[in-house]
């Protein structure tokens, strides 16, 4: 059993963790607030601040289990009352942790709240933490919900759940086809990324390959936008999906990855060269160095993909 010093230690670790992003840290964290877990994080969700309830609300995810199921979609109806900003916070971490939940009814809550936000007036925001949510408790029952939530909101807003439908209409082989189709709009493409960022299921691994144009253009801001969420997926899953790209796609996504060297956007750049690190030749170490940025984080990176790729040079005999 935890002493109350070790649970007050463990609780401000736990707040700590999660307002600094450190999810493993945090997890690490609710196990070790001992047999009065629960009780901490209860009283935690009454706390006027917010920092503190979503550190509870993360923690009550963590636990799981049908109870504190009911007692998380209890609070983001509290939340979503408050109609401030910090209740917003708060509503997209009950979001999150109910898209983590593997409880039947974390999906039920989750379509209830995407009815209360179409009455509203949701923000970007919210429909992407919801949409990533949806799409981690997928299932063919929600394709009607998410429709329908569609015909009430303006398109200017429904992106995150344009993406969605797409995932959800579209089986992984018809997705392949889809994101071949140059006559798609890279907009469409794009949204649908963002969501395959948050999940990349094993059946839609293959369907990625046909994401990766040969060329694009860094002055287009749609294609810029579209290539930095494209190498934003490919970097997020990239254990998993890039020893398993063709040979054709490997060579497309080199030669983007080199187009995006140069852009201005200094995110774009960075994630390029992480990717040749694993995707490039031995003589691309000299363009990964001639884009080198002066900062000492994004300079690091750059200098470890060139260091990467002249190692894997041949040595001649």
């Amino acid at each position: 059993m935890a002493s109350r010093g070790d649970t007050e230690m463990a609780a401000d670790e736990l707040i700590e963790a999660f307002h600094q992003g450190d999810e493993s840290r945090a997890r690490e964290a609710v196990s070790r607030l001992g047999s009065d877990a629960e009780s901490w994080l209860a009283r935690s969700l009454e706390s006027p601040d917010a920092r503190l309830r979503r550190a509870a609300v993360f923690g009550f995810g963590v636990l799981g289990g049908d109870s504190n199921l009911r007692r998380l979609e209890r609070q983001l109806v509290i939340e979503e009352a408050r109609a401030d900003l910090d209740g917003k916070s708060v509503a997209e971490v009950v979001t999150q942790a109910l898209g983590e939940l593997h409880e039947a009814e974390a999906r039920g809550s989750l379509t209830r709240r995407l009815e209360r936000l179409t009455r509203g007036a949701p923000g970007a925001s919210e429909l992407y933490t919801l949409a990533h949510a949806l799409w981690k408790r997928r299932h063919p029952e929600l394709l009607p919900v998410v429709e329908q939530a569609l015909r009430k909101l303006t398109p200017s807003v429904s992106g995150p759940l344009q993406g969605l439908h797409v995932l959800l209409s579209k089986s992984p082989e018809s997705l392949r086809e889809w994101a071949g189709d140059a006559s798609v709009a890279l907009a469409d493409k794009t949204r649908v990324l963002t969501v395959l960022e948050s999940d990349l299921p094993d059946a839609w691994l293959p369907s990625l390959a046909a994401f990766i144009p040969s060329s694009i253009s860094d002055s287009n801001a749609s294609a810029r936008e579209y290539a930095e969420c494209l190498l934003a997926v490919l970097l997020a899953h990239r254990e998993r999906v890039l020893p398993s790209l063709p040979d054709d796609a490997r060579t497309r996504l080199r030669t983007l990855s080199l187009e995006m060297l140069g852009s201005q956007d200094p995110d774009l750049s960075l994630r390029s060269a992480i990717l040749l690190q694993s995707v490039g030749r031995p003589e691309d170490a000299a363009a990964i160095e001639e884009h080198r940025p002066q900062d000492s984080v994004g300079a690091k990176s750059f200098d470890d993909a060139a260091r990467a790729l002249r190692s894997s040079e041949p040595t001649p005999h």
